[in-house]
């Protein structure tokens, strides 16, 4: 199984990052673990045509290898504004279904104070429909964020007992997705083997 985490700030030295951080050294089940860190990479902003995606000095055909290579995604986003971050959603209007359909997704929101719900509703809503990513019913929201998933040296002792609740939050998190992994995988040889009659004329959401 193959993970790829993507991080959506559109800021260097990042929270996001810093998060991604955290799920790479704590995701052990998958034998290949990538970070994918948007504002590193020259993208496209999406104009609905496909030839954006191929202009020569975009970063999408590296990223499009990423993607069509991964079984499952952990999409993060910091909140701005209530919303997910433009550079996200920019992503996934730019990822075709033959590289997300059927790979389920960890959604995660980011944010310095207490709220952080917001995107996470925003991306279950309305940007998963055309490039078929299954988003997972768990989700995680990392609060105050700054507070959490730092280094510690001195181990479990020097965390409160809402990070250790936190911590033990993403390791179910990580799990679940790694056998909505295995489970998804079957689903997308099947679905090459035995395509739906027709099957083109459903490429798109309804």
């Amino acid at each position: 199984m193959r993970l790829l985490i993507v991080s959506g700030s559109q800021r260097t030295q990042s929270q996001s990052a810093k998060v991604a951080q955290y799920l790479v050294e704590k995701a052990k089940n998958y034998k290949e673990i990538n970070h994918l860190e948007l504002c590193r990479y020259n993208i496209p902003f999406w104009d609905g045509e496909q030839d954006s995606q191929l202009d020569p000095s975009s970063g999408w055909p590296l990223i499009s290898q990423k993607v069509s290579r991964a079984d499952a995604l952990i999409l993060i986003t910091p909140e701005w504004g209530g919303m997910a971050s433009p550079l996200l959603k920019n992503f996934l209007l730019m990822c075709d279904k033959q590289e997300t359909a059927h790979k389920p997704a960890l959604l995660v929101s980011v944010v310095s104070g207490i709220s952080g719900a917001y995107p996470i509703a925003e991306l279950r809503m309305n940007s998963l429909k055309n490039n078929k990513i299954v988003a997972v019913p768990d989700h995680l929201i990392i609060r105050n964020v700054k507070e959490v998933l730092n280094q510690c040296d001195k181990g479990d002792a020097q965390l409160t007992q809402r990070e250790i609740h936190l911590r033990e939050r993403i390791d179910y998190s990580l799990h679940m997705l790694h056998q909505y992994s295995a489970a998804l995988q079957a689903i997308r040889i099947q679905h090459q083997s035995q395509p739906y009659p027709k099957q083109q004329e459903y490429s798109y959401g309804m």
